[in-house]
């Protein structure tokens, strides 16, 4: 929760005065969106987009909206709030579109950003909680094949064992 309340002040001091939408990117983003609100003390409306390329497994796959940004959007400061940032391809594609539609100013918020290969090619992060290595992590909203995003702690998978 540390990292949650310093990304939650440090979002504040950037946000306070600018009636922004979070805008939480379903599932996994939802829980640090919920728990950032939470913790600020300014106006700001919720709304959420759901997109997504593991659909249950452990393996990303094919980027697939089910819920795009809202047309309502357009000129209003958004705060995207996600799970976690390896490679980038989620992220970019939000912010195209949230271009689109239209919006006067985006930020971003991670919990989480792994160490990976050409880190410094995928799209930049405002706000962020905590990194790691390119490890496969559940719990604080992310999950492992559907289950165990209610986790109050980061779990990564062991890749040495074979199941």
């Amino acid at each position: 929760m540390r990292a949650i309340n310093r990304m939650a002040a440090e979002a504040t001091s950037r946000l306070k005065h600018t009636n922004p939408v979070v805008l939480a990117v379903m599932h996994g983003g939802a829980f640090t969106a919920v728990e950032m609100c939470k913790r600020f003390d300014f106006p700001h409306e919720f709304d959420y987009v759901h997109v997504t390329r593991y659909s249950g497994g452990v393996a990303p796959g094919e980027l697939t909206w089910r819920v795009r940004p809202s047309a309502d959007l357009a000129g209003r400061t958004v705060l995207v709030v996600d799970d976690i940032l390896d490679r980038g391809h989620t992220l970019r594609a939000l912010k195209a579109e949230l271009t689109r539609v239209g919006v006067a100013k985006q930020y971003t918020a991670v919990l989480v950003q792994k160490r990976v290969a050409n880190a410094g090619r995928r799209p930049r992060v405002d706000f962020s909680g905590l990194t790691i290595d390119d490890v496969y992590v559940f719990g604080c909203g992310m999950d492992y094949s559907g289950y165990w995003r209610e986790l109050r702690g980061l779990y990564a998978i062991d890749a040495s064992t074979d199941e």
